[in-house]
């Protein structure tokens, strides 16, 4: 079973959300979604200052096996993203929760919460697929 940590939330497209200060955001993939994909070897970041709507795609992840489209778990704006994943990809595989991040955002509407899986409903919905 893959490890999903308590104190964030999920999509259904695999990508992890974690409140860092008030409105903002670290998003990431979660580790059943890296697992899956297998050794990834590029990412695409999204753009800094774009703005994306709930579920809008945002970037790439690319694997050995295959290419892997990021969703904006919330709508917002890109306010950071993490330039280490340009040069060593691989830290989403290693550490999928802590240097693996791939960007933040800022929320532009705290309803877009409301849509997203709490970590015991997003293990429930992986189960089935390990």
């Amino acid at each position: 079973m893959s490890y999903v940590p308590d104190n964030l939330s999920y999509t259904a497209s695999h990508e992890w959300l974690e409140k860092i200060e008030t409105g903002r955001y670290r998003v990431g993939i979660t580790e059943f979604a890296q697992d899956q994909l297998g050794d990834i070897v590029f990412v695409e970041l999204p753009e800094m200052d774009e703005s994306y709507a709930q579920e809008d795609e945002c970037g790439v992840v690319e694997s050995v096996k295959t290419a892997s489209d990021l969703y904006a778990p919330i709508g917002g704006t890109i306010v950071e993203i993490n330039d280490a994943l340009e040069d060593t990809p691989e830290l989403i595989n290693d550490s999928p929760y802590d240097d693996g991040w791939i960007f933040v955002i800022e929320v532009d509407d705290e309803s877009d919460l409301d849509n997203l899986l709490s970590a015991e409903d997003y293990r429930n919905s992986i189960e089935d697929e390990e």
